[in-house]
């Protein structure tokens, strides 16, 4: 059983996973082909609507939300092409990562790097720059070899690397600004195994030594608890031992009772009673043992989430990591911050996307959570404020309180991406609240 996809609210709204992002659409569309995908968009545009996508709403921000032509691709969402010759695939931009990895294997291939949630559509992942972690890997934009977009006339527009390369880094991450993603082409590679670590170590030996972790593993990243002093390390590295899949039995008992019910019934009790949460998080800790597991890679990559929370997550220059995590850390602390879900340090290698945000640079990733219905923004501006100390840029499916303005000196490229935009979409028909503020209008 898979997670499920809940972002249908009552009565036609919509909200995200989470359940903290609705919104209401003056009309919802869920083409099955690309006609009829071109179809709706020329029809938003005769009625006047604002048209955005939605995936699996499995973004924190309100990235999809819109009062005017929600798009919806879960009946769009084959895999058109494999040639296993050149190992790429061409698929409908619906499908998710879970189905497209299902397909891969029959194949032979893999994706060679995938984030911790396989139920988001590849547009999704696309559009925000979702990535997982390594410092030789880069993120899954950078796994685009071509890339189809229906534009606000409804027309076609394909771009490669070869063929038109400007619309091309423009569109590899795009937050949906520049059309509608329909067909993507993606460089895989053959199919292989992982041999997963997961062990406890010293927060300060890992802190100390987090550039030799990270260039010494093909996948490295830590999570640590506040008010802990220990880090729960993941190393995943390619193996030729053959994969030895855990059992029904077993992954019910780690994936769903031990990581998802005990861990909420854990959260609950922080919620209820927050002066708690230090002695539950130190506790977590302790339970965490080593475990091992060898197998196909996007059965390692993909981690279940059941339990609800929100999240923000920055970019930084990777020899930045262990100061920011020190200084969330203490920040926690200080301001007597309630926080019952770990911080998690990932790394990423660097692409050259316009607005990606591990463009240009060696990269590590900071996440910050909290738990449902507890109060996450005091926690949130005050890690966003360190961040923006260190040079971050925040993921774009994640909540964060830039604006144009504050993101324009981030990125290298920012106007290059704004001149693709405003030829792409002169009259801002995939424009909303959102990329009016990170983007700014189109007309700006």
């Amino acid at each position: 059983m898979r997670e499920p996809n809940d972002h249908r609210a009552a009565a036609g709204g919509w909200s995200n996973w989470a359940g903290d992002q609705r919104c209401r659409p003056a009309q919802r569309c869920s083409p099955r082909s690309l006609e009829e995908l071109q179809s709706a968009v020329a029809q938003a545009r005769e009625r006047g609507l604002r048209v955005r996508v939605a995936g699996s709403g499995h973004s924190f921000s309100d990235i999809a939300c819109t009062d005017g032509m929600m798009l919806s691709l879960e009946r769009f969402n084959r895999v058109l092409e494999v040639d296993t010759a050149s190992a790429r695939v061409r698929a409908q931009a619906g499908i998710t990562i879970h189905e497209l990895s299902r397909t891969l294997l029959e194949h032979g291939l893999a994706l060679e790097n995938l984030g911790d949630v396989d139920v988001q559509t590849i547009a999704g992942a696309i559009s925000t720059a979702t990535h997982g972690t390594g410092a030789r890997l880069q993120n899954i934009p950078s796994q685009l070899r071509a890339i189809t977009l229906v534009l606000a006339d409804g027309s076609l527009l394909k771009c490669s690397a070869e063929s038109d390369p400007e619309v091309f880094r423009a569109a590899r991450v795009s937050l949906g600004a520049l059309g509608v993603i329909a067909e993507v082409t993606l460089q895989c590679v053959p199919a292989f195994t992982l041999r997963g670590v997961d062990a406890p170590a010293p927060l300060e030996e890992v802190l100390g030594h987090f550039e030799k972790r990270v260039l010494a593993n093909d996948h490295f990243e830590f999570f640590v608890f506040p008010h802990a002093r220990t880090a729960l390390t993941r190393t995943n590295n390619r193996t030729e031992e053959p994969p030895r899949p855990r059992g029904r039995l077993s992954a019910y008992v780690n994936d769903v009772l031990v990581t998802n019910h005990a861990f909420n019934l854990l959260c609950r009790a922080g919620r209820r009673v927050p002066r708690a949460i230090p002695q539950i998080n130190r506790l977590v800790t302790r339970l965490a043992g080593s475990t091992e597991r060898v197998e196909r890679s996007a059965a390692i990559f993909s981690t279940r989430r059941l339990v609800r929370f929100t999240e923000m997550e920055y970019a930084l220059p990777r020899e930045r990591a262990p100061e920011a995590v020190v200084r969330v850390m203490s920040t926690i602390v200080a301001r007597g911050f309630h926080v019952p879900f770990p911080i998690e340090i990932r790394a990423v290698a660097p692409d050259d996307a316009f607005i990606s945000t591990a463009t240009g640079r060696e990269s590590a990733f900071i996440a910050v959570h909290m738990f449902e219905r507890m109060e996450w923004e005091p926690y949130f501006r005050a890690v966003e404020a360190i961040m923006d100390e260190l040079d971050g840029r925040p993921h774009w499916g994640k909540r964060h309180f830039q604006t144009a303005s504050t993101l324009r000196g981030r990125y290298p490229d920012w106007e290059r991406f704004l001149a693709v935009r405003a030829r792409l979409d002169p009259e801002g028909r995939f424009a909303n609240a959102y990329t009016d503020r990170v983007l700014g209008p189109v007309d700006a």
